[in-house]
């Protein structure tokens, strides 16, 4: 969880000036979006001074930039927690039901990080080669190195497509678990493993 040094109503008053303008940036993103995203926004938000966000950020272009790296690197971590099994196909769908997860609780940082306006910085490409290191490390433990690839990719594409249609509800307003399980039933197909859990149970139900 993301943590201000804020006191309610009072504004910033000490710690990580940084963190508390990403903390405001993520809240305004949430609520209107990053076109009504500005410095001078933020700065408000945290109860700093309109002049504080520039010794941190030289424009709302790299404050943004800031915000997507920062997704991605928890993107990562979330990735990273699927504890190892015995059964790998097992892993690779808990990790997708991990990303489906965390686009769902965040879904204005992580319309940003797959955005345009952030898909060039050095910093926001680093963290997402690291998620994606994460799932190509999995992948090698379950396919032959030809297959690796072309898996990698669709099983990414195939999350971030699920995620999307999710966030837009064009596949209605499933329950969380009900959402889970659709990523389940999809991502198992795809590798082949047939509709059924690995304990012998369905998959959507």
């Amino acid at each position: 969880m993301w943590t201000l040094s804020t006191s309610t109503g009072s504004g910033y008053h000490h710690g990580d000036l940084r963190a508390a303008l990403l903390d405001s940036a993520l809240a305004l993103l949430d609520a209107e979006g990053p076109g009504e995203l500005s410095l001078r926004a933020v700065a408000r938000h945290a109860g700093v001074s309109p002049n504080a966000p520039y010794r941190h950020y030289r424009d709302k272009e790299a404050l943004l930039a800031a915000l997507a790296t920062r997704g991605f690197t928890e993107l990562g971590e979330h990735l990273a927690a699927v504890a190892p099994g015995e059964d790998p196909d097992a892993e690779v769908i808990a990790m997708a039901c991990a990303a489906v997860d965390y686009a769902l609780d965040h879904p204005g940082v992580y319309r940003l990080m797959f955005g345009q306006a952030c898909s060039g910085h050095p910093d926001t490409i680093a963290a997402s080669d690291a998620a994606i290191a994460i799932v190509a490390e999995r992948i090698a433990a379950i396919a032959e190195p030809e297959r690796r690839e072309p898996l990698r990719i669709g099983i990414w594409a195939l999350v971030h497509g699920l995620s999307t249609l999710l966030l837009d509800e064009r596949l209605g307003t499933p329950t969380r678990a009900e959402a889970d399980a659709l990523v389940e039933t999809v991502v198992r197909t795809m590798l082949g493993a047939g509709p059924d859990r690995p304990d012998g149970g369905s998959a959507t139900g």
